[in-house]
């Protein structure tokens, strides 16, 4: 999906200055905002590429006034909101005002740091060999979908080369959207400075994007 949270490549934003020695959060309510995220996300009311798309679905103008955790925030309101685990009046007055819905699954204090190192693998069996391999030249495909998407818009029109292969993972423009896993073959892909920004960038510069097997096509 087109949307101001894919704003890579764009002119206008100026450049990025890392803040020195940035602590993980700026304050309380950043950390209580990621441990609720991660906490509702081991319920099993949803998935990873269901949290990003809540995250991401937003507005221009609302994406580009909140901060990196009240986007976090906003995607879990939507998210709880839509599966009736909290009601508007709720989110209004910051606390419960009818009794919690069950969920599926409860991620307990103690429980926290194994299921962190567990993690989320997405690598599943591959049904067909792949279409590409390193050393390929492909060209990320120029598309413009209104769903879920990984695939960055400044790539897309482009040509790249095939540097590594990953095996068959979660597709996520499918996952987003409760259709399923429909795993595909993953790469990742480098492109030339010159070859996305023209002959004024940087010859040296280049950019690598990991992209499922439907995002290219040969060059």
């Amino acid at each position: 999906m087109n949307g101001a949270q894919d704003m890579g490549g764009v002119h206008g934003f100026g450049p990025v200055r890392p803040e020195p020695n940035e602590p993980w959060f700026h304050a309380p309510w950043e950390r209580r905002a990621f441990a609720i995220t991660l906490a509702m996300g081991a319920s099993g009311e949803w998935n990873l590429d269901m949290s990003r798309h809540a995250r991401e679905n937003r507005s221009p103008a609302d994406y580009l006034s909140k901060s990196y955790y009240e986007i976090w925030l906003a995607g879990l309101e939507k998210l709880l909101a839509e599966r009736g685990l909290v009601t508007p009046e709720e989110i209004a007055a910051g606390r419960a005002l009818v009794p919690p819905k069950p969920i599926k699954r409860k991620l307990a204090a103690a429980d926290v740091p194994a299921v962190l190192a567990r993690g989320a693998p997405t690598e599943r069996p591959a049904e067909r060999p792949a279409r590409f391999a390193v050393g390929d030249r492909v060209r990320a495909k120029q598309m413009n979908p209104t769903t879920h998407t990984r695939l960055p818009r400044y790539v897309r029109g482009h040509v790249g080369t095939i540097v590594m292969e990953h095996g068959c993972h979660v597709f996520p423009d499918s996952h987003a959207h409760g259709k399923g896993e429909a795993p595909q073959w993953l790469y990742t892909v480098r492109f030339a400075g010159t070859e996305l920004w023209g002959a004024d960038a940087d010859p040296t510069l280049s950019v690598t994007v990991d992209a499922w097997e439907s995002y290219l096509e040969p060059a």
